[in-house]
């Protein structure tokens, strides 16, 4: 997936350097264990400078999780196209999914994030309203077919949760509450295939 282009400006820099020292120490050492000293040195920054851009562990866990959010919410990457056939669409869609959730930093900071709102209702509470601030492109895209008159739904945000459901169910809980392996391309394509069909069956 492609990433933006390396920030010029030197504050911007040091930004990113936290962010990214953030990320490969809460994918190494869990949110409990990972301190905002480590987090500096891992940086090569002074503690003071981590604070100055974010003033708390969670704080900046959020910011990590809000971006990666932001991947999976990013309705311009898969737009609806009226006219075009829905099967085509739904297989782009569900299958952008699928490289996500297939990411090693998304897979690891979804596993950091589930435990550690287990032992922190706070944080639990700003993950939960970042849900709530988020559409997923998937139910922009389902919404809009929906409108058009192309999916036989009144729920749109429902019958979307079900496809994603849908994906989850064999892409995500199995690799990250029960330890099994990714899916191979092949196993991925399998699942989106399985899972347009099921959708399309029902609402198309």
């Amino acid at each position: 997936m492609a990433r933006p282009a390396p920030p010029t400006r030197l504050t911007d820099r040091k930004r990113a350097a936290i962010v990214d020292a953030a990320v490969a120490e809460f994918r190494a050492a869990g949110f409990e264990t990972t301190s905002m000293d480590r987090i500096a040195a891992t940086a090569g920054v002074s503690k003071r400078t981590v604070y100055n851009h974010f003033p708390s562990k969670e704080a900046l866990f959020v910011h990590i999780v809000d971006a990666l959010m932001a991947r999976g919410s990013d309705e311009r990457a898969t737009p609806y196209r009226a006219g075009t056939p829905l099967r085509g669409q739904l297989l782009e869609l569900v299958q952008r999914k699928l490289r996500l959730l297939h990411e090693p930093d998304f897979a690891d900071l979804a596993r950091v994030a589930i435990v550690a709102s287990l032992h922190s209702p706070e944080l639990a509470r700003q993950l939960m309203e970042l849900l709530g601030r988020r559409e997923h492109a998937m139910t922009t895209w389902v919404r809009a077919a929906a409108a058009d008159g192309r999916l036989r739904t009144e729920d749109p945000a429902f019958a979307a949760q079900q496809l994603e459901s849908l994906v989850k169910g064999a892409a995500f809980w199995p690799q990250i509450a029960m330890g099994q392996a990714p899916l191979t391309d092949a196993q991925q394509d399998a699942v989106a295939e399985s899972a347009v069909e099921m959708f399309l069956a029902r609402y198309g």
